[in-house]
């Protein structure tokens, strides 16, 4: 295969920019959706788990009250079988053994009373966080709705260009020679607004912005050599030499 020579190279990574620039567009026109709703996503999948591990405490503390409502119903119904013992002890033996077992469940109807207030205080305040975090899930997951549609609304409207432009970069940067595709790449990397390779508009950068000296300008129109901003390493190209180089191969 024929080796290009400077201008092809420029041209080819001219157009392969100018194709990129046009992906870029409709990933600037979704903006941070795609951000925004994985972002929604994550919180709301947390969300749940909290509320799943919450309910688990709520459970457990409502068989917790259960549980003492029956050791505390257990202690009365004790309770009232060794009251109505007493009438028929026979000695004080028989009356100090039953005292002490009244005694012991009393202190267990006490204990189970504190057990069941505390365990009660403790599912007032779960419940309330429970009722927290649904109306915040519910308020998440209303957002998610809309920002999906607005992304969906984008993707639907780009989605079949944005293949066609991806499938186009595909096909234009393997026109590109490797050393300069990767510097392509690696340039590109390097600025959010993906800029690479770009012309020189009103004596600057149409990178960066700074000034571009006239014997830079004139070497980059003469298309002899491969030129990068000395300010920010972009390729700085003329677009007008690429015209030129057209009307030749068509003439």
């Amino acid at each position: 295969m024929k080796e290009k020579n400077i201008v092809e190279k420029l041209k080819d990574l001219y157009n392969l920019q100018q194709i990129d620039s046009q992906i870029d567009q409709i990933q600037i026109l979704k903006g941070e959706l795609p951000m925004e709703v994985k972002d929604l996503e994550d919180e709301i999948e947390g969300l749940k788990t909290r509320m799943e591990r919450l309910q688990e405490e709520i459970n457990e503390l409502e068989s917790m009250i259960s549980g003492h409502e029956a050791k505390k119903s257990e202690a009365r119904s004790l309770l009232e079988r060794y009251e109505k013992q007493l009438d028929e002890v026979k000695n004080n033996r028989e009356f100090e053994a039953l005292t002490r077992e009244i005694e012991m469940q009393r202190l267990e109807i006490q204990l189970a009373d504190k057990r069941i207030e505390e365990s009660v205080k403790k599912l007032a305040v779960k419940k309330e966080q429970m009722l927290l975090n649904e109306e915040t899930l519910k308020g998440k997951q209303e957002n998610l709705e809309v920002k999906s549609k607005e992304l969906n609304d984008i993707i639907e409207k780009t989605e079949k260009e944005e293949k066609q432009l991806r499938r186009m970069s595909e096909k234009a940067i393997k026109e590109v020679e490797e050393r300069l595709a990767l510097a392509y790449q690696r340039i590109r990397g390097t600025y959010r607004n993906g800029l690479a390779v770009v012309t020189i508009e009103r004596d600057s950068c149409g990178g960066c912005f700074n000034k571009i000296p006239p014997q830079i300008q004139v070497e980059v129109s003469q298309g002899q050599k491969i030129i990068t901003c000395e300010h920010c390493g972009r390729i700085l190209v003329d677009p007008q030499l690429f015209g030129l180089q057209v009307e030749e191969e068509q003439g």
